[in-house]
């Protein structure tokens, strides 16, 4: 299991009493830790996310292989129900619990008409965004967003399940 995820688990998902079991990895997106879990019987992709040299924010993978073999983004027919990124930056440490619904009508999961992304940015509360969009998308990810160096905000994600 990644590092960042073990803290999580440990400093978070324990403390709150929430079930964590059926860990695994898999074969796409090592370099991102791709994962899953079930978390309160809910079933959790994870990623972690990487900094780039020249954008605010973090990149995120997040897409599938096809019986092809060629990537292409999740699906809202897929079975899971949160997609979880974590971020760091020097001490501070945080994640991002995205429910899919909020993934599909922001366009990262595909529908039937509409094609999602394969790839994204996030911003925590500790990135300082300055074009119009990226601020934008930071203001509506800030409502999955958890910052574990800080007390998190146990009710608010207990709610989720």
């Amino acid at each position: 299991m990644d590092v960042l995820l073990c803290k999580i688990k440990l400093k978070v998902f324990d403390a709150c009493g929430l079930k964590f079991d059926n860990f695994f990895e898999e074969k796409e997106s090592k370099e991102y830790k791709a994962s899953q879990f079930t978390l309160e019987s809910r079933i959790i992709k994870y990623r972690t996310a990487k900094k780039t040299p020249k954008k605010i924010g973090q990149f995120v993978t997040f897409y599938k292989r096809n019986l092809r073999g060629v990537i292409e983004p999740f699906y809202e027919e897929d079975t899971v129900d949160f997609y979880f990124v974590s971020v760091e930056n020097q001490e501070q440490l945080g994640f991002f619990m995205f429910p899919k619904s909020e993934l599909i009508k922001r366009g990262i999961i595909s529908t039937k008409l509409r094609e999602g992304k394969r790839a994204f940015r996030v911003y925590s509360l500790w990135d300082l965004p300055t074009s119009k969009q990226a601020m934008a998308t930071q203001k509506w990810q800030s409502n999955y967003f958890y910052e574990v160096t800080r007390v998190v905000d146990k009710s608010k994600l207990v709610k989720m399940f």
